[in-house]
């Protein structure tokens, strides 16, 4: 067994005691005694389910405590045994819950020590998913993309560190990285619901950046579920693909440092601890409302040593890994936006240019088929004729897609057939492109 492997399992082990959790008595009975405010009326086997915890050795151990300090009654039962029991709370169990609460207002999950997160991201690194050839190609079947390009995203997604993609708009930089995070999909990861540092609670995962693997989808993932269900899992720990995070105009240096919410008095991890073991990308770059060398500085540390230090609200430090792929993608040219030191620290930069007259025919005929417009050679001669080479406009992978969806839209609203005549096309370059 692997170190990685065996960290892995280690980390994975359903805890059979308070002390194997990592955390102790106080903010296990301080969580589950907001959960008992929370609900009104709650069972043992419930209590477990939402703190995600074992109810021999842990569970029953803290209700043990609450109920000897009479801070919670037991109103009733719904089997044979103490994991049977119902809860509310009591009157001194009230107080102590506002106290909680005064604390943090978090009620979910139980957190899983920072240091045992740390390990398992290290664990789980980008850089031990490995693709080939074929592997790319699947990925972006579909896509006009010369196999020049194929060939340096390969290496680039490989190397699990940082990609700048730069090139003129609307040639499909967005999507190609987007491809690429579907490369990363084959290898689920665990995360946490949420970490703990000293007392402070960090959610981390989330329904919009994160996605529960499908373990049924695969025969492979379909053993390994089996495996990790037979050797009883620590469920604080939830299966997901490799994240993919996507951040445009509204990053700010502030959304990078840990969220501290006054009122809830916990945090929420800032974006590139959601992206750990998947793909950060910084989409428009150069667009954000600060400086991009700012916003580069920012990233110098991380880039080259994998690790990223946080700030708690109390000024403290701590130090996460950063461990993803981070994708740097921008219109803009990039002497105007870095300097060459800091490209230097760029792993893989890849040009994403105009299309051929070749490749444009391509992705032409592809969209008529996506879109159900009935290709005519005629038409697409007109349209190059017309609307490229007469006003010398520069061809443009989005421009297919936008110029049918506006064919679609007069066919419609005309209730004509779909079809790329030289008329239609006209019609739809003519609400399409602007006059400048």
């Amino acid at each position: 067994m692997s170190k990685e492997t065996r960290e892995r399992h280690d980390a994975l082990k359903l805890p059979s005691s308070i002390q194997e959790t990592g955390l102790t008595m106080g903010m296990l009975s301080e969580l589950a005694i907001k959960l008992i405010y929370a609900a009104g009326e709650i069972g043992a086997t419930e209590i477990g389910d939402q703190l995600r915890l074992p109810f021999v050795g842990v569970i029953e151990r803290v209700l043990e405590l609450l109920d000897r300090e009479e801070l919670v009654n037991i109103v009733g039962t719904e089997g044979f045994g103490a994991q049977a029991y119902r809860y509310t709370i009591s009157n001194k169990g009230i107080a102590r819950a506002r106290q909680a609460m005064q604390h943090n207002q978090y009620v979910g999950p139980a957190p899983v020590p920072l240091e045992r997160y740390n390990e398992m991201m290290r664990a789980q690194s980008i850089g031990e998913v490995m693709l080939d050839e074929p592997d790319v190609e699947a990925a972006f079947e579909g896509l006009v993309v010369s196999q020049d390009m194929l060939d340096r995203v390969g290496p680039a997604i490989n190397s699990g560190q940082s990609i700048f993609l730069y090139g003129p708009p609307g040639n499909g930089k967005t999507t190609m990285a987007l491809r690429m995070a579907q490369l990363l999909g084959r290898d689920p990861l665990y995360i946490p619901y949420a970490a703990s540092v000293d007392s402070h609670i960090i959610k981390i995962y989330d329904d919009f950046n994160h996605t529960r693997a499908n373990t049924s989808s695969s025969p492979a993932r379909r053993d390994q579920s089996s495996s990790r269900d037979a050797a009883l899992l620590d469920s604080r720990w939830v299966l997901i693909e490799r994240p993919t995070v996507v951040v445009g105009g509204e990053l700010t240096l502030g959304s990078l440092d840990l969220i501290w919410d006054p009122t809830a008095k916990y945090y929420e991890a800032p974006f590139q601890m959601k992206a750990n073991g998947g793909m950060f990308l910084v989409d428009d770059f150069g667009r954000q409302q600060m400086d991009p060398q700012d916003l580069l500085n920012r990233w110098i540390v991380p880039l080259e040593t994998r690790v990223d230090f946080l700030s708690l609200h109390t000024g403290k430090k701590i130090e996460i890994p950063f461990e993803e792929l981070v994708v740097f993608s921008t219109n803009l040219d990039p002497k105007d936006l870095v300097d060459q030191a800091f490209l230097r620290r760029i792993r893989h930069k890849i040009h994403v240019g105009d299309p051929t007259a070749q490749q444009f025919h391509q992705v032409f005929q592809d969209e008529c088929r996506r879109r159900d417009v009935e290709y005519r050679r005629d038409g697409f001669t007109h349209l190059v004729r017309e609307w490229y080479a007469k006003p010398k406009r520069a061809f443009k992978n989005c421009h297919p897609r936008d110029i049918l969806d506006q064919l679609r839209d007069i066919a419609k609203y005309k209730q004509l057939e779909t079809v790329a005549t030289p008329r239609m096309i006209d019609r739809a370059c003519s609400a399409y492109f602007a006059k400048l």
